[in-house]
This record gives structure tokens, C-alpha cells and sequence, in this order.
């Protein structure tokens, strides 16, 4: 089998502001690159570029049709189109397991002629390129139908009822009619396990009226409701994720709600539940406050990993009883990536935080690599289990785009940035089936790399100038430029200054806040910061501004955090136990802003849970919420 593997050219397929390309390398320590036989097609409107789980087939829009490729594994050979699609909306692509039949999902619409608008998702048969499928998918979250791991059985939800097509005898009578139904509550969700045929399925209700909510297990196509093989209720479960093991044996659900009414946690909690197909069921124990921030399976289906807590966040390893085998201890990490054999895992802080990346032996429980990949947005193993790719990509950023080829030792094996005016967008491994690569093994030696042409990010915590000056033993306020007072002159604005005459303090106070606007570029509330080493931010605070703020008398009292839904509560006269509201301190304003920012996102959830579309860049907000509730904790616990 290493013989076989060795045969395998590792590809990448790229999604680009201007094209959709895939790149190979001729060898380990060989550039990856385009090459001239394997596909380029230049366009400004790709939305989705996509892999079947196997690699046979490559698929990608170009905003006229989605293309189907036969990828190939020979770095000499061509990739000959399969069947091209007529859907130039085409948003999101997904294959099935063999990769028989391609899904596409567009954002539903109403027209003139169709008021009741058209199907927007559709399933084709990727050998003849025909429509077999087609339906109403107003979601764009959970948009995926579901699918036995031998293409047997096809499912989706739509209204909160799961729908079941039999495809045994065949494509064009068993999307025809469906042969099951379960559920029909709003909110439902469905997860069919992998591995077994045919295969055990997941079903959530969330809870109403003060009921709890439930996922309740079936083997189909047993689906009665006394035939459940394993049942777990829960209360606060606004939402939940439902993640298979890779032998469809073990369930885990990440439950989230969005406010949390105990009053433990302003904007909501988090919990992690485990289901096995034997009937067990359990609560999985986190031993430290705060969000659940990533939960993944080893694909070894006998262990997970769980990030968790507010930060540094906790990291640990469980196996099947939900008991914790090994402690990774704290750090600045939201993420945790598995290699394809297991025996390998990173622990990551992306988003957010520094970008710290630590590589573990699983089996040793031992650390093999620290290394730094600020600003990544996409982060995936390579088959052969050795390899891993970073990327900065757009929308996410849009600047510094570009991705690098790391060995898991540490070493970089490739880098490539992309030129000035043009954006990555994407980035995705070609997959291949289970077995073409053997288990790597593992070891402590340092692999040969290269030098990254960008420059390192200064490990030093950012100190502001006013700070640098005291530390040097100086009187900042000497160095510092003094606000002036419009319609007096700067010796008259000195004297009301000290003298403490009111207006003459309300203009100080509106000029510093101007001079942090021209520092910030524009924009009061949004004051940059930076990640030390733990993860803990560090404000820039403006010097004209601490100044005045340090300058103003009498000192402005510590101001209570108010929640979003205080312009709803009664106004207290200024001078009756509230303090002014222009005498709010920069933490106390970052505070405003992150909440603010936190509201934004709560009304986005609440409009999509009513089945409203969202824009891409609206979904991605949403995905910063739990990045943006740490920055809220960290400020709200900074001295």
C-alpha cells in the first residue's frame, strides 16, 4: 500500500477572484504549482469549488454552470469534463458519499412568474448529468440532505419533518415518492450515521412550553416511536449539532442556547451531550466556565477532543465513557484538527486569537511542534496524514491572501501569496479513499523546510505610548499635544481647563474624542487591539485621549456595564446615581461595542430562525459570536 501512496500526486484545488485552478507537485520537497494539463478556467463569479469524498470527481460554479471534472491521481493526466449542469446561481455544492449524485443549493427567490417561487435544491446524476431531484430548501444553514453511506437512502428535512427516499431500486422511481416520514415540528433536525446499512439516524425536537428537547435514535427503517435505540433530553437547546463517529456507533450534540437565563452567562451557554447506538446516553463533564468552542471525533471513532471555557481555554481528550484520558492543559485555542488516521492532532487559536498552532502525538501524548500561522481562515490535513494547509482567505480577510504547506514537524514545505488586487477565496485537498495511504509514523525528527517570506509578528505585547513614557520616568502629559477649545485661544483654553469650568471640560472631552477618531481611523468605538501569548487582549488606547481622560476632575465613576435593552429602561436624571454618559471610560466603550456587535448577531439568528435568507457576509457575522463573547469576558475580567 506505501508503494501505491507513493504513486499519489497530492493536488489542491483554489478558488481566486479571477480563476478556479487546481495545482500539483511533482514530490514532497517540490513547489506546488499550476501545470499545463490540469484545469484553469479564469472567472470573477465562482462561488464553490468541491471534492467527492473519494477524489474521482472534481466540481466548482463559474456563475453560468457548474462543471463536473474527472480528477485524476496521474500528474500527467488531464481532467476531461464530466457533464456540465445549467444552475449560474449555483451557491453551494455537495457530492453524496460515492459521489453518484451532486447537490447544488441556490438562494431561494420569488419572481413575477413563479410566486411561489422555484426549487433551489437540486440532486443530479453525475454520470448522465439529469436532474433526479429537485425541492424548496429555504434554509441556507442546514441546507445538506442527509445520505446513507451506500447511497441508498436520501433524506432531508423541510419544516421540521424528515423525508425519506428509497433509491434501492433505483434513482428515477426512488426520488419519486418518499417511503418514510418523522417529525413536523418547527426547528426539527436530522443526521444520518455513516458506516452501517442501513444506518442509524438522529432526530432533534427542540422543546416547547417549558418541555425539553430531545434527539431520539432509530435504525432504520425502524422509525416508530417506541423503536427509538437511545433517547436524551435536555432544556436550554436553543440549537444543536449533531456529530457522527466515523463507524456511525457514537453521537455527540453540541446544544447552545442563545440567552442564558440563569443569569450564569449574559449571552447564553453551552453543553456537550453523548448517544451511543447501544443505548448509552450521558452528559459530557467540562471543567471550566465558558463556551464550547470546537468538539471533534477521532477518526479512530473511539476518542474526542473537546476545546472549551473562557480564555486560556481548556483542551482535553475523552473516550467512549465520556471520561477525560489526557489534559492538554490551557491555552489560546478555539480549534482542534484531527489528521485522517487520528494518531495526530492540532490545537489551534484562530479567528480572533494569535494564531498559535500546537502538534500533538495522540498515542504519546506528546507535543511535537509549536509554530505560529496568524490571520488562517482555512486550516485541513492532507490525506497522507503528514501534510497540513493554511490559507487567509476573503471575505474573512482581505488582505495578505495567500496559502502555506506545512510538514507536521513544523517545517514549511511551500508558500505562495497572492499578488495585490486579487483574492483567495478558497482552497480544498483532492480526497481519496480509505486506505490509499498508509498510517504515517511518527517522529520527533525535524523535517527539512523553507524560509516564510513574510515577517514574523513581534512576540511582545503592544504598550501604548503614554505607558512607554512612565516607564521611562517621564511625565507623559509634557510629551502629549493639549486639546483645544474652539473660539479661545490655547492659553485661555489652558486657564478653563483649571479653573473646571463645565463647557470648557464637555469641549476637551470632544476633542479628545476627535483625536481618537483620527487615530482609529474614523471610528470611535472601534479601538484595535492585540493578543498576548495567553490570548488576552491588550488595548490601544489613544495618548491624547488617556490624557484628557487622566487630566478631567473630579475622576468619572466606574460605570455599570448596561445590558443591550437599556434604552428600554427608565433614563435617571443625570446627578440622581447615574454618572454622565460622555464620562464613560475606552474599556467601558469597547464593552459597548463588542455588545452592540453581539445584539447585531442575536436579531441575525432570530431572522433566520424565522426561515429569512441571509447574505454570506451576515452568516460569517454569526460565526464570530463565540470569538466576540470571549472578547466581551476578557474585558469584562481585565483589571
Amino acid at each position: 500500500m506505501a508503494a501505491a501512496a507513493d504513486l499519489v500526486v497530492p493536488t489542491l484545488a483554489i478558488r481566486s477572484s479571477v480563476a478556479v485552478e487546481v495545482w500539483s507537485s511533482a514530490g514532497s520537497k517540490q513547489p506546488f504549482e499550476p501545470k499545463p494539463h490540469l484545469p484553469r478556467e479564469e472567472t470573477k463569479s465562482s462561488r464553490s469549488i468541491c471534492f467527492s469524498p473519494d477524489g474521482r470527481y472534481f466540481a466548482y460554479s463559474n456563475g453560468q454552470e457548474v462543471k463536473v471534472l474527472q480528477a485524476s491521481r496521474d500528474s500527467a493526466a488531464s481532467w476531461p469534463a464530466k457533464c456540465v449542469l445549467p444552475r449560474p446561481k449555483a451557491f453551494y455544492l455537495q457530492f453524496s458519499p460515492r459521489g453518484s449524485y451532486l447537490c447544488t443549493w441556490e438562494h431561494y427567490a420569488i419572481t413575477k412568474d413563479r410566486p411561489e417561487g422555484s426549487p433551489n435544491l437540486l440532486v443530479y446524476d453525475v454520470a448522465t448529468g439529469v436532474e433526479v431531484f429537485a425541492i424548496v430548501q429555504k434554509n441556507q444553514t442546514d441546507w445538506q440532505p442527509s445520505w446513507s453511506a451506500d447511497e441508498s437512502i436520501f433524506a432531508l428535512v423541510v419544516g421540521g419533518e424528515a423525508l425519506f427516499y428509497d433509491l434501492g431500486e433505483g434513482a428515477e422511481k426512488g426520488f419519486a415518492s418518499t417511503s418514510r416520514k418523522i417529525g413536523g415540528s418547527r426547528g426539527g433536525m436530522l443526521s444520518l450515521g455513516p458506516g452501517n446499512c442501513p444506518p442509524f439516524l438522529a432526530f432533534y425536537t427542540p422543546g416547547a412550553k417549558g418541555a425539553p428537547s430531545m434527539c431520539k435514535l432509530y435504525k432504520y427503517p425502524a422509525l416508530g416511536q417506541n423503536q427509538t435505540v437511545a433517547c436524551k433530553s435536555f432544556f436550554q437547546a436553543d440549537r444543536v449539532e449533531m456529530l457522527w463517529n466515523k463507524r456511525g456507533s457514537g453521537l455527540l450534540l453540541l446544544t447552545s442556547t442563545e440567552v442564558d437565563k440563569s443569569g450564569a452567562s449574559y449571552y447564553g451557554n453551552q453543553a456537550v451531550h453523548f448517544m451511543a447506538t447501544k443505548g448509552d446516553t450521558c452528559s459530557v463533564p467540562l471543567s471550566k466556565e465558558g463556551p464550547v468552542h470546537c468538539v471533534k471525533w477521532s477518526p479512530k471513532a473511539t476518542e474526542f477532543v473537546v476545546v472549551y471555557g473562557f480564555m486560556p481555554s481548556k483542551a482535553a481528550l475523552y473516550n467512549l465513557k465520556c471520561d477525560v484520558v489526557f489534559d492538554f492543559g490551557e491555552g489560546p485555542r478555539n480549534c482542534a484538527y484531527f489528521n485522517p488516521f487520528g494518531n495526530l492532532i492540532v490545537l489551534a487559536g484562530f479567528g480572533n486569537l494569535p494564531g498559535a498552532v500546537e502538534v500533538w502525538d495522540v498515542a504519546k501524548r506528546e507535543k511535537l511542534a509549536n509554530l505560529k500561522c496568524a490571520d488562517t481562515t482555512v486550516f485541513e490535513w492532507h490525506p497522507n496524514g503528514e501534510w497540513f494547509v493554511t490559507a487567509t482567505t476573503a471575505p474573512r480577510l482581505r488582505i495578505s491572501n495567500g496559502f502555506k504547506v506545512y510538514h507536521y514537524s513544523g517545517a514549511l514545505l511551500h508558500e505562495t501569496m497572492w499578488p495585490q488586487g486579487q483574492e483567495l477565496l478558497g482552497i480544498e485537498w483532492q480526497q481519496f479513499a480509505d486506505k490509499t495511504f498508509s498510517e504515517p509514523k511518527i517522529t520527533k525528527a525535524k523535517h527539512e523546510g523553507i524560509k516564510s517570506s513574510q515577517p514574523e509578528a513581534s512576540k511582545k505585547a503592544y504598550t501604548p505610548p503614554h505607558l512607554r513614557l512612565l516607564k521611562e520616568g517621564k511625565n507623559p502629559e509634557k510629551y502629549l499635544p493639549q486639546p483645544s477649545i474652539p473660539g479661545l485661544a490655547p492659553a485661555a483654553a489652558a486657564a478653563g481647563g483649571a479653573n473646571g469650568n463645565k463647557r470648557n471640560n464637555k469641549n476637551k472631552q470632544r476633542s479628545a474624542r476627535k483625536d481618537v477618531n483620527v487615530v482609529n481611523g474614523g471610528d470611535a468605538d472601534s479601538v484595535p487591539t492585540e493578543m498576548t501569548e495567553q490570548g488576552a487582549p491588550v488595548a490601544r488606547q489613544s495618548p491624547v485621549f488617556v490624557a484628557a481622560e487622566e487630566r478631567r476632575q473630579p475622576p468619572t465613576p466606574k460605570q455599570k456595564y448596561q445590558p443591550d435593552n437599556a434604552a428600554d429602561q427608565p433614563q435617571i436624571p443625570h446627578g440622581q446615581g447615574q454618572p454622565n454618559g460622555q464620562n464613560i471610560s475606552d474599556k467601558e466603550r469597547k464593552i459597548r461595542s463588542v455588545a452592540k456587535k453581539l445584539s447585531d448577531i442575536k436579531k441575525l439568528k432570530v431572522r433566520r430562525s424565522q426561515g429569512e435568507n441571509l447574505e454570506l457576509n451576515q452568516l460569517n457575522k454569526i460565526k464570530m459570536e463565540a470569538q466576540y463573547l470571549d472578547e466581551l469576558k476578557a474585558l469584562k475580567q481585565s483589571a
